[in-house]
C-alpha cells in the first residue's frame, strides 16, 4: 500500500512535539523561582524566553559572532577537503600508499578535538584582534579531513569497471582513468562526504574558539553568557549555531543534486 502523506508532515509533527517537550520541562522540572517568588529563567529556558532573547540582542550581536565563526569554518573546510581530496588522489594514482593515506585519515579521526585544540594553540599562537584564530581553522580542517577522505576514496571504486578498461585499452593510464572515469564517478560520493563535512567544519571552528582565544565568534559569545549566567543567550547562541549548520548541510544537499544529478536515479530499477 503507498503512503501519499506528505513527507514534511512527520518532520512537522516531530518538531511541534521536541518543542513541546522542551517547554513542559522547562516550565515543570527545570522551573526556578526567585527570594520573592518571582519566575526566573532555569536551566532550560522556555522557547518563548529564547526568543524574547534573541529580540533583545539583535540581529548586530549574532552577525559580528557569525561572521568571524564562519571565516574559521570555511578556511577550514577548504583547507581540510582540498588536503584530503589530494591524498585520496595520490593514493589512487600510488595504490602501494593508500593502507598509509587510510591510517592518516582514521588518525585525524580518532585524535581528541578537546584534548589537541590547546596543543595548536600554543603552536600558531593567538589570534589578532578581529582575526580568524588558527586554533579554530585547524580543528575545522581536521573535522572535515576523515569525512572526505573516505568519501572520495569510496566513489572513486565504485566507478565501473567496463569504462576503466576502455581507458586502458587506448592507452591511458592511472591519471587518465582517474580524470575520466573515476572522478565523474565519485562526484555524488564526494558531495555526500562534503554534505556532512560543511555542519562539521561550523562546530569545530566553535570548538577552536574555545581555546583559539579570539575576542569574537560563537564559541567567546557563548563563554560569555555562561560566565554571566545568561541562560536564554547561551540557548540562543546554541539555537542559532546549529540552524547555521543545518542550512550548510542543506546547501551542499542542493549543490550535489545541481552537481551530479544522476546519482538520484541510480538506484533505480527495473518495476
Amino acid at each position: 500500500m503507498t503512503n501519499n502523506r506528505p513527507k514534511w508532515i512527520g518532520g512537522t509533527i516531530g518538531s511541534v512535539t521536541v518543542v513541546a517537550l522542551w517547554w513542559v520541562s522547562a516550565v515543570t522540572v527545570f522551573a526556578r523561582t526567585g527570594p520573592a517568588g518571582e519566575s526566573m529563567v532555569g536551566a532550560i529556558p522556555t522557547p518563548l524566553q529564547v526568543i524574547e532573547q534573541l529580540g533583545i540582542d539583535g540581529f548586530d550581536f549574532y552577525w559580528k559572532n557569525a561572521s568571524l565563526t564562519l571565516a574559521e569554518a570555511g578556511l577550514g573546510f577548504v583547507f581540510g577537503n582540498l588536503s584530503a581530496l589530494a591524498l585520496a588522489g595520490l593514493a589512487l594514482m600510488i595504490p602501494k600508499i593508500e593502507n598509509l593515506a587510510t591510517q592518516i585519515a582514521v588518525i585525524t579521526y580518532c585524535i581528541p578535538i578537546v584534548a589537541i585544540g590547546p596543543i595548536i594553540r600554543l603552536v600558531l599562537g593567538a589570534p589578532g584582534e578581529g582575526e580568524p584564530a588558527g586554533a579554530a581553522v585547524a580543528l575545522a580542517a581536521l573535522s572535515v579531513f576523515f569525512t572526505t577522505m573516505v568519501g572520495a576514496l569510496t566513489g572513486v571504486k565504485s566507478a565501473d569497471r567496463a569504462s576503466l578498461d576502455v581507458v586502458t585499452v587506448y592507452g591511458g593510464n592511472s591519471w587518465h582513468r582517474l580524470v575520466k572515469v573515476q572522478l565523474l564517478a565519485s562526484l555524488p560520493a564526494i558531495f555526500a562526504a562534503l554534505r556532512i563535512a560543511a555542519p562539521a567544519a561550523f562546530l569545530g571552528a566553535i570548538l577552536g574558539e574555545y581555546v583559539g582565544g579570539p575576542d569574537l565568534g560563537f564559541g567567546p559569545a557563548m563563554v560569555n553568557a555562561q560566565q554571566s549566567l545568561e541562560v536564554a543567550r547561551v540557548w540562543g547562541l546554541a539555537l542559532v549555531s546549529g540552524a547555521i549548520a543545518g542550512l550548510a548541510y542543506a546547501l551542499f544537499g542542493l549543490i550535489a543534486r545541481v552537481a551530479s544529478p544522476w546519482a538520484k536515479t541510480g538506484s533505480g530499477g527495473s518495476q
